[in-house]
């Protein structure tokens, strides 16, 4: 799975994207948001107000129990606006 990091994410936990395995047992949005903390506290710090992120799965919005595959591409960002 590819897992992309934008904005204030990126600089927090100090990278754009990484490349992962899917461990046994994540199969969910939620399950992902809810392990990937556990990698460090670069990860939790900035993942720590999840009411704030939105989630894209191969580039369209997802839900927290939209099903993950380690074939997809994990978009993490908060909010965007534009004017």
């Amino acid at each position: 799975m590819k897992i992309l990091y934008f904005a204030w994410l990126r600089t927090e936990i100090g990278k754009s994207s990484e490349d992962i395995s899917l461990p046994a047992g994540i199969q969910t949005v939620n399950d992902l948001l809810n392990w990937l903390p556990e990698r460090g506290n670069n990860y939790a710090q900035a993942l720590q107000k999840r009411d704030l992120l939105r989630i894209a799965i191969n580039q369209d919005y997802a839900d927290l129990d939209q099903k993950i595959h380690d074939s997809d591409e994990v978009a993490i960002f908060p909010p965007v606006t534009g004017g």
